[in-house]
């Protein structure tokens, strides 16, 4: 899982609100490329998205209970380790200055509607139980988003991981399974067109790559043609899509040869799988 979706993201982070023409003649999976906006997002690194998701697996491997001091000292303590560019500009200011979670939940204003909650959200959806699964995306996403969209976003992001992790119907299924287990509505409506930053716009791209594809690569694929905020959609789609037993393991070997091998790159990604899966 972490392996699969910190490709995504790596992949994705060089087209992240890339023109149109651009995303259309160079997303062809072959490689990293250069982000032509962002200059300080270096091809085959991933960004905030999967550094989140490590803290997030991380607590979630230990087991519960599921407590917002303990997600909050992992986000910390995974920035402190690792510091690196592209959180939301407030939030990457703020992180250098929290010695701890306790000090993270004392200074934080909760009150985003922003992708943030949900891109982090794949590993809670290896827990047991649907239950499980809304109480602790809940919990972790109310630390940051503490709104209805952002909570409920993060839930989504997590069942369907969960959907496909314990292989509850077809993949193209997901969305409306989602759909009917959370109170809004609307998660099966198909996303088309520029995914924006909030939570719910990379959620429902996310849901309608995964519906529609029938292999890693075609899903990573799908997830950057909607340009816009597509390393978060590729996040939370190669998250679900990577437990899937119907979709092919066909990344091409190049992206996972050439993602990031530092202290917490590709080896250390691996390793998380294994105690997060084991």
């Amino acid at each position: 899982m972490l392996l699969e979706l910190a490709v995504g993201d790596a992949y994705g982070a060089g087209f992240e609100f890339a023109d149109a023409e651009f995303v259309l003649a160079h997303n062809t999976l072959r490689g990293y490329v250069q982000n032509p906006v962002y200059a300080g997002l270096r091809p085959g690194r991933y960004t905030d998205d999967t550094q989140m998701t490590i803290a997030v697996a991380e607590v979630v491997a230990e087991g519960g209970p599921w407590t917002a001091p303990r997600f909050a000292d992992a986000f910390v303590r995974a920035f402190h380790r690792d510091p690196r560019p592209g959180y939301a500009k407030g939030f990457q200011a703020l992180l250098p200055e929290l010695a701890d979670g306790t000090a993270l939940l004392d200074r934080i204003r909760p009150d985003s509607d922003k992708s943030g909650a949900a891109m982090r959200s794949g590993p809670i959806g290896l827990l047991s139980t649907v239950d499980e699964v809304l109480e602790c995306a809940a919990v972790q996403a109310r630390i940051t988003h503490d709104t209805p969209d952002g909570v409920e976003s993060a839930q989504a992001a997590a069942l369907a991981a969960h959907y496909c992790h314990h292989g509850l119907g077809p993949v193209a299924e997901v969305a409306r399974w989602v759909d009917a287990r959370l109170p809004s509505g609307g998660w099966a409506t198909p996303w088309t067109g520029e995914v924006g930053s909030k939570g719910r716009m990379s959620v429902r791209a996310a849901l309608t790559a995964l519906s529609t594809s029938t292999g890693l690569g075609s899903l990573l694929r799908a997830c950057v043609a909607f340009t816009g905020d597509v390393d978060t959609v590729a996040t939370i789609a190669l998250a679900a899509g990577s437990r899937s037993a119907e979709l092919a393991r066909d990344l091409p070997p190049a992206l996972l040869a050439d993602l990031e091998r530092g202290p917490y790159g590709h080896d250390f990604l691996v390793a998380l799988d294994n105690a997060l899966l084991g």
